[in-house]
């Protein structure tokens, strides 16, 4: 049935244009590595908090999108590094029970993609919500930024379920008051060129697009912050 899935979402993809929703993701459970070098660092800190289309599996090492993300900070000369916490197959709800392990690493900025294996399983959209709004909660009383990267379903998931699923993002964003990315694949998903074969996740090229679009949405507050970080002269 799951191979069914996929190659039916695959299929819709394919047949529509670059807004078409992306279907979510794979559960193989693996973590990806982290995009940056271990040892002490005196940047500040960007956490990428997801599943698999932050994780990167199906790509080269060094080829998610955390870890482009980091290149093009590290090309513009800001001071962060980006720490990859995503977990192929994990839902809002064990996305939720890791959000200890994201504030031990006391980031600056926290990117939230979540809801994608949500969808997959057609888990109620009140407990999808809920469970982003308390990771989203405990993240900004730890002190840190939230950005929170919305998603989409392909239509035969049937219009009802696809439109409450979409407006879980727009609500939240509004309601926590957070930095909003309203599709994290926007120019990705539908295009077969930047997605792998199994029609769900982004080729390398198609991870330094979604890079593209995160670092649009967090380079204002970077540029804020990093100026925030420079001492003054007297």
């Amino acid at each position: 049935m799951h191979i069914i899935l996929v190659t039916l979402l695959a299929l819709v993809f394919s047949a529509c244009g670059s807004d078409t929703p992306v279907p979510p993701e794979r559960t193989s459970g693996a973590k990806a590595p982290s995009a940056a070098p271990a040892g002490p660092d005196d940047r500040g800190i960007i956490v990428a908090f997801g599943n698999s289309l932050t994780a990167g599996p199906g790509v080269a090492r060094g080829k998610s999108y955390p870890d482009y993300l980091q290149q093009e900070i590290d090309r513009r000369g800001l001071p962060y590094r980006v720490i990859n916490e995503g977990v192929s197959g994990d839902t809002t709800d064990t996305g939720l029970a890791r959000v200890a392990s994201v504030i031990a690493h006391s980031p600056d900025f926290v990117v939230v993609e979540f809801g994608g294996n949500d969808g997959l399983r057609a888990l109620p959209v009140d407990l999808m919500r809920e469970n982003l709004r308390q990771t989203i909660r405990q993240l900004q009383e730890s002190g840190t930024v939230v950005v929170l990267a919305g998603m989409r379903l392909p239509p035969n998931y049937g219009p009802a379920y696809t439109a409450d699923f979409e407006k879980v993002f727009v609500q939240l964003a509004q309601e926590m008051d957070v930095t909003f990315l309203p599709f994290l694949l926007e120019g990705v998903g539908g295009r077969p060129e930047l997605m792998q074969e199994d029609g769900t996740h982004p080729t390398a090229e198609g991870n330094q697009r979604v890079a593209e679009n995160v670092f649009a949405v967090i380079e204002p507050l970077l540029g804020e912050a990093a100026a925030a970080r420079i001492p003054k002269e007297p």
